[in-house]
């Protein structure tokens, strides 16, 4: 199921207000790259690779305040704003890759005058658009000779079209089932502290007509010993060399438990998750959000506002719990250090 997430219009980012959901289905219009940089920290826009979008069209928003046709100042222009939009959150790679690209392109064309280099990385801001929107169709097609006719399914967080451009990882792989007349149950922990897998998974799977039953996170264990999950399937915010992947807190004690019950692990996402560059998971930045999240939720406080609060946004599953990782190249299997360098020099 397609939704589109956020785009490139009329000279500004419009995107989903994913803090609104389920209620209210709300677009923001960035117009300067500080509205963005406030929308991708509080979650307006989520997921790892929506936010490598969202990074690659601050830096279009960032360059309409640019004056002159210096290509030296340009450059450090272009540069400043990279640096900014990368403060805004630590743990997903892709904001990072779709950057590096972004400058790349400055780069690349040393002669070029200002206005060139304008259109040229409006280019390469609706190519990285474009290869999403493809990458996670492709990834459905691999992933979805996972899923079995008859199948009860796991996942956690948002993993689908709301964390991308339009289609989804972890979700987009059970798009395509369904588009291909597989029958089968998706369980949706509801993900705590901001509770994105009630907001908005359910609300997504819901839209798609697939069978969700949504359950608080703590229950997962007792489905598993009951026989009535088959798989589970979670995206990912950075995948290390070695396999280990970082991913929305609680993912680990999923990929525990599947381990216990030998309920096989899947991960999906893109090479733009992947940080070869860092050899295991404990080189993984994980941010620490506010604790206002965990205090309370809506403006109800349920919890004493003076106790202590520890907010990890993301915790590591070691390769070891992971049976697979669905990419846009193909599934790939233990040893994962070995076969992830093999896939992607291809």
């Amino acid at each position: 199921m397609a939704i589109q997430t956020i785009s490139w219009v009329n000279g500004h980012v419009k995107l989903i207000d994913q803090t609104k959901l389920p209620g209210k289905l709300v677009y923001i219009h960035c117009r300067d790259v500080k509205t963005l940089w406030q929308a991708i920290r509080r979650l307006s826009v989520r997921g790892a690779p929506a936010l490598g979008v969202a990074a690659a069209f601050g830096v279009l928003l960032g360059i309409k305040s640019f004056a002159g046709n210096d290509w030296k100042r340009f450059s450090k222009h272009v540069d400043q704003i990279s640096d900014y939009i990368a403060t805004s959150r630590p743990t997903a790679v892709n904001l990072f890759n779709a950057l590096e690209r972004m400058k790349q392109v400055i780069g690349d064309h040393p002669q070029a005058s200002v206005a060139q280099l304008r259109n040229f990385l409006k280019k390469e801001a609706l190519a990285i658009y474009e290869e999403d929107r493809r990458v996670c169709r492709r990834m459905g097609d691999f992933g979805a000779r996972l899923i079995k006719n008859g199948a009860s399914i796991l996942t956690v967080c948002n993993a689908g079209a709301l964390a991308t451009v339009d289609y989804g990882t972890a979700l987009g792989v059970m798009y395509t089932a369904k588009k291909q007349g597989k029958k089968f149950q998706v369980y949706a922990c509801e993900t705590r502290p901001l509770l994105q897998g009630a907001r908005l998974t359910s609300w997504e799977l819901l839209r798609a007509k697939i069978d969700t039953t949504l359950i608080c996170d703590n229950m997962a264990a007792t489905l598993m010993k009951q026989g009535r999950i088959d798989a589970v399937f979670t995206g990912a915010d950075r995948i290390a060399a070695n396999g280990d992947t970082a991913n929305k807190i609680g993912t680990y004690m999923l990929a525990v438990l599947a381990r216990h019950h030998k309920i096989p692990f899947y991960i999906v996402a893109p090479r733009s998750t992947f940080d070869l560059a860092i050899e295991n998971g404990r080189q993984i930045p994980i941010e620490e959000r506010s604790k206002e999240e965990v205090l309370g939720f809506g403006g109800q406080l349920t919890a004493p506002r003076q106790v202590k609060v520890y907010n990890p946004a993301f915790d590591v599953t070691d390769n070891a719990l992971i049976t697979a990782i669905v990419t846009e190249k193909g599934i790939i299997r233990p040893p994962f250090r070995e076969n992830i360098k093999r896939v992607f020099k291809k």
